[in-house]
């Protein structure tokens, strides 16, 4: 207590700030906060990031959040009724889940028994992604049944030109990343397990010209058509 208090690097700031928001997204809010009460007592925190992480002590995870991360970590198939942004009412028979951030909210990407209403391929239509913050006034139940140890998913594949192919980062769901030295310049070849595609068309879209997708020919289709679309309402 005496010590010096003020020589942790911005790094391990930053590090460690990440960490209570990954910690929370795998169900373990117990130590996401022994981390922010750690990152609380050291001088050299800024003020807007101890205002967040202060706030975020007191506003623990309600309990239907806690509920859910049980569910993860027994692996136990469970039932949840939901209504989405058009206040329809859903319910779905969840028998793998898993929280994932994207664009800064975080979603529930589950696989359920319900494939009506989903708009993607046949392959992906036991796949679901249900924002969390549309979740509270859930009712969540058990339900009997095997968990299962994945969501569905397609590998696709990408090639990446120019500079894009050198400045990609892998991602934790890529299975083959390679260069194609055929071709001048070099073309990066990358082949991922994709679970849902719209969030995948919406990195792609992100990359522009420089990635095309290659394989399979459903996937490639469909981005096609969103292209026509995206064409069709330039053309006017």
């Amino acid at each position: 207590m005496i010590g010096r208090n003020n020589n942790w690097s911005e790094t391990r700031i930053r590090a460690l700030h990440q960490s209570i928001q990954a910690l929370t997204d795998a169900g373990h809010p117990e130590s996401a906060q022994i981390v922010a009460q750690l990152l609380t007592e050291r001088s050299e925190l800024p003020i807007p990031l101890r205002n967040e992480i202060e706030r975020s002590l007191e506003t623990p995870l309600a309990s239907w959040r806690l509920e859910i991360d049980q569910y993860i970590r027994c692996q136990q198939p469970f039932q949840l009724t939901y209504r989405d942004a058009a206040d329809r009412p859903w319910s779905f028979t969840i028998r793998h889940a898993r929280i994932t951030p994207y664009e800064r909210r975080q979603y529930l990407e589950c696989w359920c028994d319900e494939t009506e209403g989903n708009q993607d391929l046949p392959e992906l239509q036991h796949n679901w992604t249900l924002r969390l913050d549309r979740i509270p006034d859930a009712a969540l139940t058990t339900v009997q049944g095997q968990w299962r140890p994945g969501l569905d998913h397609l590998e696709v594949e990408m090639h990446l030109l120019k500079g894009l192919a050198f400045a990609y980062e892998a991602k934790t769901t890529d299975i083959s990343n390679e260069w194609l030295r055929d071709f001048n310049p070099p073309v990066r070849r990358v082949v991922r397990r994709v679970s849902n595609t719209f969030w995948f068309f919406r990195e792609v879209l992100r990359y522009g010209e420089d990635c095309i997708i290659q394989a399979p020919g459903a996937v490639k289709q469909r981005f096609k058509q969103k292209l026509e679309v995206l064409y069709e309402h330039y053309s006017k």
